[in-house]
């Protein structure tokens, strides 16, 4: 019985003893793995280019996978195109390190990239432009023919184009929200149209530069608000317009559309913006305005130079007959 004990208790120390080696192991694996983990990032403090590359595949190839989740790099202009549209390109290590034709070379490319997408942001932004003129053409046709196109004025800016609703004819009551009759017929007029353009519509509420706060709201803001949104449920309940495309906005009185210095402006301030939104990107959205214009200016000097060409046909025209009729009496006498 002793001897059992004996070997039971040598069985034990035997145990402990091993399991006190397995921690020395697991503490001598986590120093290494530290140790692996500075040298590593030694060797990426001072950064070159052919080093990170090799570094970069390195690690790829040990850990089994695609070299891409360190999205590095071996192409200048691909890895620098943004740094080098700036000024500070030729501050750049791997630009200095080219020769001077290089340098050239890239500078000349970069030149002619930025120039092409500039290009294509104008010619983006000039069909869009035309697109809403034609759109504009539309609504002031639809107005006039109801006898209303003195209620809306419209404009084509960074924003898209703009329809203001404003209450020279009172779309909006002082201090009130819901569109009058009149209003109402204004926003039924343009919905059609507004409906088959297809573009998304954001409806902008505006209040005037009136002293104090309205009456029945606690703010311009509120006021503005609901403004909006009166027009918005009805191009949406009323007209059909799908909600997906609309949204609104509040300015309170913060935007007037003309000076409040001027006579009549508060009721002309007074009123909600109906904004058809472009259908392009950021940077051909701002050149709406300057493509917009130039538009403008080439239709009024083609309709100036047709004008020009019917008055001198026309005046062609009657020497011809003014000549012709003295022949005739000439003949007859």
């Amino acid at each position: 019985m002793s001897s059992a004990k004996g070997r039971r208790k040598k069985h034990e120390e035997h145990e402990e003893h091993e399991n006190h080696e397995r921690w020395l192991v697991t503490y001598a694996d986590m120093l290494t793995l530290l140790m692996v983990l500075f040298i590593v990032m030694f060797a990426m403090s001072s950064v070159d280019q052919k080093k990170y590359n090799a570094l970069k595949n390195g690690l790829a190839e040990g850990f089994g996978a695609d070299s891409s989740f360190m999205k590095g790099s071996d192409s200048i202009l691909e890895g620098h195109l943004e740094e080098a549209s700036n000024p500070e390109l030729e501050g750049t290590q791997i630009f200095q390190s080219l020769s001077p034709a290089g340098q050239a070379m890239v500078t000349q490319a970069l030149k002619e990239e930025r120039r092409k997408s500039k290009q294509a942001s104008y010619d983006a932004a000039a069909t869009e432009a035309s697109r809403l003129k034609e759109a504009e053409q539309k609504l002031k046709a639809a107005l006039k023919k109801r006898g209303l196109a003195d209620d809306v004025s419209t404009t084509i800016d960074e924003r898209g184009l703009v329809v203001s609703l404003v209450s020279r004819h009172v779309v909006f009551q002082p201090n009130i929200a819901q569109l009058s009759p009149r209003g109402q017929e204004v926003v039924d007029t343009l919905a059609p149209v507004l409906h088959d353009l297809g573009n998304d519509l954001r409806i902008d509420g505006h209040t005037n530069q009136a002293a104090g706060p309205p009456k029945y709201y606690a703010t311009d803001w509120d006021l503005s608000a609901a403004r909006a949104l009166s027009v918005l449920r009805r191009l949406n309940e009323v007209a059909g317009i799908p909600g997906a495309r609309l949204s609104l906005a509040a300015f309170g009185h913060e935007k007037p559309l003309i000076s409040p210095v001027l006579p009549g402006s508060q009721d002309i301030n007074k009123r909600v913006d109906i904004v058809v939104l472009p259908n392009v990107g950021q940077d051909a959205q701002q050149l709406l305005k300057e493509a917009a214009r130039a538009k403008a200016g080439a239709t009024v000097t083609a309709a100036s130079n047709k004008t020009s060409t019917d008055t001198s046909t026309s005046t062609s025209d009657e020497t011809d007959a003014a000549s012709a009729g003295h022949d005739s009496e000439g003949g007859h006498e």
